[in-house]
């Protein structure tokens, strides 16, 4: 079975331990093309199928969820609103998600093949070079692969929970062996362990971004901008653009209003009203879908509230998604409890667990009758949305009994580490942002036991055999069962509180053309042009 397109030194997947998922992340949800219920707009919007004779030259500036200055696929969360396409400008995927087909095609590869989803043969195509001139060959991708599980790489862990072996054949091919069948491996190399580092970014004191991919890295400053210019010799061909830039703007309302004034030529959306007032002008772009992008996670591990699992269930009951929505979002999010809603393929029919106040005063009486003192600390970030949204949670939470504290912290950074390195919190609301195409990859990172983005503390061995049978299930009914499984699991224990889903947008001005998205919300940028 041809995926798309695409090496043998033996290499063995291992993998050094996870960096931690950043807190809220772009991804993708089937559109109504692949089976999709949702009525919402999804994929790429008012954009005009033929805009007419590319124009080279220019630059294209895309004010991003959040400033990175990583550029190291192996150090940092590389999804697309947190650097996943400043590194696709850089590094290239060796495949991409085209959410028109709902396939993966090749990118840098030129083809992935496998008969039975456990022996993949990934073909690279010949006379491709990084940018330092030399040859992307089976051995450079294998050492790009190995070195980011090494480091830690973002989706790392999935990987060695996935892959048996890796070899190159010959110098143009690469033949891969999973430890069960898994059909949608594919989505892996269109994110971190496909983003190909040159063996020569690492011959120096200090790493140098050296990629296949279309654009070099120009500057770097902090605080203001990543800055990256066309590459001469990229296999695909000379970019159009002269110039890509990733300015700073921190407000969602400046980025749209950025993209309408013309200072820059695009900008990614994640708020419901900024959403939905640019896909009520009609602005040009693309939407996607996300499951479980609004979750109250909740710190299970000894010596927190949340080791008690009638807190956990008390927490949960507390909580009302539409609530939530109505103060935070002025009602324009999609609320619910269910993990997958019934806008994704992989909704059940069953309902998340209930809002009940009564049963949530009950339980957290029962817990104060053993000694528990009733506080929790609130993690978030010290904006005015985060603020919006602790706020909603201590209404909650105070009307059935609990005292919540805030721990508003002043950068993205320090949230991350909080929550995901020294798991110093009760409850923060996070998000999961389950893309439909591969629900596997993101459940894994959150939930499982040995995760190191699994910000719950959740050790729960029935929940880690559930996902490696997601994994392994063959069809849409088998993976929809398994779901269900899991939803069972989670309504029963209580390891987090699904608020809710949630449309991403990333948004352009007319006269910006050829954008090409992928999975995770990663945009591409080597057709695209302005006039």
């Amino acid at each position: 079975m041809a995926i798309g397109t695409t090496l043998r030194r033996t290499m063995t997947a291992t993998v050094g331990l996870s960096t931690a998922a950043m807190m809220v992340v772009a991804c993708t949800s089937a559109t109504d093309s692949a089976g999709s219920g949702t009525d919402e707009a999804t994929g790429l919007i008012n954009v005009a199928d033929d805009p007419g004779e590319p124009k080279s030259g220019g630059t294209l500036a895309y004010a991003q969820y959040s400033m990175i200055t990583d550029v190291d696929p192996a150090g940092r969360e590389e999804g697309g609103s947190q650097g996943g396409s400043e590194l696709a400008a850089v590094y290239d995927l060796l495949m991409r998600y085209d959410p028109e087909t709902d396939e993966y095609v090749p990118q840098l590869a030129e083809d992935l093949t496998t008969d039975d989803d456990v022996h993949w043969t990934l073909s690279l195509r010949e006379g491709v070079t990084f940018s330092d001139g030399t040859p992307v060959d089976a051995d450079a991708v294998l050492w790009s692969i190995e070195r980011y599980l090494d480091k830690g790489g973002s989706h790392g862990q999935a990987w060695r929970a996935t892959v048996e072996s890796i070899e190159a054949t010959d110098d143009h091919t690469i033949e891969i062996v999973l430890q069960r069948p898994w059909d949608e491996f594919p989505a892996m190399l269109n994110l971190g362990p496909g983003m190909i580092v040159a063996p020569s970014s690492e011959d120096g004191d200090e790493f140098t971004p050296i990629g296949a991919g279309p654009f070099v890295i120009e500057r770097i400053a902090p605080g203001e901008e990543v800055s990256m210019t066309a590459r001469e010799d990229y296999f695909g061909g000379r970019p159009h653009l002269d110039r890509l830039v990733f300015p700073h703007i921190v407000s969602e309302r400046g980025r749209l209003d950025s993209v309408r004034s013309g200072d820059i030529e695009a900008a990614y959306l994640r708020n419901a009203d900024t959403v939905d007032d640019a896909l009520e002008a009609g602005e040009p772009g693309y939407a996607f879908m996300a499951s479980m992008s609004g979750v109250l996670a909740i710190n299970q591990r000894d010596g927190f509230a949340g080791a008690d699992e009638r807190v956990r269930r008390a927490i949960v009951a507390a909580v009302d998604p539409e609530l939530f929505n109505d103060r935070v979002s002025d009602g324009l999010d999609l609320p619910g409890s269910e993990m997958f809603p019934d806008w994704s393929i992989w909704h059940s029919g069953a309902d998340g667990p209930a809002f009940d106040p009564d049963a949530a005063r009950e339980l957290l009486d029962e817990a104060k009758a053993d000694g528990y003192d009733g506080k929790l600390v609130y993690l978030g970030l010290n904006d005015a949305q985060t603020q919006r949204s602790a706020q909603a949670f201590q209404t909650m939470l105070g009307a059935v009994g609990f005292d919540v504290e805030t721990d508003l912290t002043a950068t993205m950074s320090d949230l991350v580490r909080k929550m995901y390195v020294e798991s110093d919190y009760d409850i923060g609301f996070s998000g999961f942002n389950v893309f439909d195409q591969a629900p596997f990859i993101r459940l894994f990172a959150n939930l499982d036991s040995a995760s190191t983005s699994n910000a719950l503390g959740l050790d729960d061995p029935e929940m880690d055999a559930l996902l490696l049978d997601l994994q392994e299930a063959g069809d849409a009914d088998a993976k929809r069962a398994v779901l269900a499984d899991i939803q069972e699991l989670v309504d029963q224990t209580a390891p987090f509180s699904a608020v809710t889903s949630r449309r991403l947008l990333t948004v352009w001005n007319p006269q910006t053309h050829k954008i090409t998205p992928t999975l995770d919300g990663i945009l591409l940028f080597d057709k695209a042009w302005v006039e």
